[in-house]
């Protein structure tokens, strides 16, 4: 298949908007993963919310260690949404082309989304595993991703893979009712105007953000003990721990051990330990993603095309001169 310049267009938009998101809500990010990565019984919680996360950092002078791990947290993402909006608006287009449809269902449209999410995160997963250790890490205390990747093996590299995997179908539901929602709003703006315009439509900024958040705050409902799950898979593990905590440590690094030892000590409720901070993390995130990616995905379509026009007139000046 030729060169995709439209799935490279929505590529490098989303990547860019997983950039600016991923940046500007870090310190909530790593408030919220230290605190899911917590696995002890009630009395013995150090953290009671996200808030004390946050207080901690204050109160001991390391505000800026809420910053740890954002390097590789926006590799991983950039990295990360540039595959996944590629892959996704690649074999969408594959799709509609083998089939002749001018349209692609729902359920086709979650098997390509789960399909682009797979192969983004075989290729992502020790960046995922390195920034998540760095966020859980001690205050101030966080090894860099050079030292995290040489001192791990390959299996601790891609920890908690499997749920990964499963997790792509967060991602894919989240995007799947965006496409529709918009599709629909869209079909709605262009029946209520006069005139016709040529131009590919794009939603308002508000109304990319609150579709948005709908769609991610359903996907992050559903998948949410998984989430978790993972989290504490890939936790840091602490420098004071003793021996028994150290064993129950090594436990809870298998998926079956991080189900058992959160059933154990905080009961059903604790696989939704933090989900208010998932939710409104996630959903802003998600949220600004898509409204950053929606406003600059002309720019970003137009310039392609002019940087395509501009090699095509160097190469045929090249082979004339």
């Amino acid at each position: 298949m030729a060169f995709d310049l439209e799935s490279l267009a929505e590529a490098t938009s989303g990547a860019i908007g997983a950039l600016v998101s991923t940046s500007i809500l870090y310190p909530l990010d790593t408030c919220k993963t230290k605190y899911q990565a917590e696995v002890r019984a009630h009395h013995q919680q150090k953290y009671r919310n996200t808030a004390d996360v946050l207080w901690e950092a204050i109160a001991n002078g390391q505000v800026l260690s809420l910053y740890q791990g954002l390097g590789t947290k926006n590799l991983q993402s950039f990295i990360s949404q540039f595959i996944y909006f590629y892959g996704y608006s690649f074999f969408k287009r594959l799709y509609l082309k083998k089939t002749g449809n001018k349209t692609i269902g729902t359920k086709a449209n979650l098997i390509v989304g789960v399909a682009a999410g797979a192969c983004t995160v075989i290729i992502t997963q020790p960046l995922d595993t390195a920034s998540s250790r760095m966020q859980t890490s001690k205050f101030g205390k966080s090894k860099g991703l050079w030292k995290l990747l040489s001192e791990s093996s390959l299996s601790e590299a891609f920890d908690a893979l499997g749920i990964s995997l499963l997790l792509t179908t967060n991602p894919s539901i989240q995007y799947t009712a965006f496409d529709q929602l918009k599709q629909r709003l869209l079909k709605r703006q262009l029946k209520e105007k006069t005139s016709t315009n040529s131009s590919p439509e794009a939603l308002s900024a508000f109304s990319a953000f609150v579709l948005g958040a709908v769609a991610k705050c359903i996907a992050t409902f559903v998948t949410y003990p998984a989430i978790r799950c993972k989290i504490t898979i890939q936790a840091a593990d602490l420098d004071d721990n003793n021996e028994t905590e150290e064993a129950e440590s090594k436990k809870q690094k298998t998926v079956s051990g991080a189900l058992y030892t959160i059933w154990k000590r905080e009961g059903l409720l604790g696989f939704y330990k933090g989900i208010e901070a998932q939710v409104l993390k996630t959903v802003l995130s998600s949220a600004l993603l898509l409204m950053i990616k929606e406003k600059i995905s002309k720019s970003t379509w137009v310039l392609l095309l002019a940087l395509r026009r501009y090699l095509f007139m160097t190469q045929t000046r090249l082979k004339s001169a």
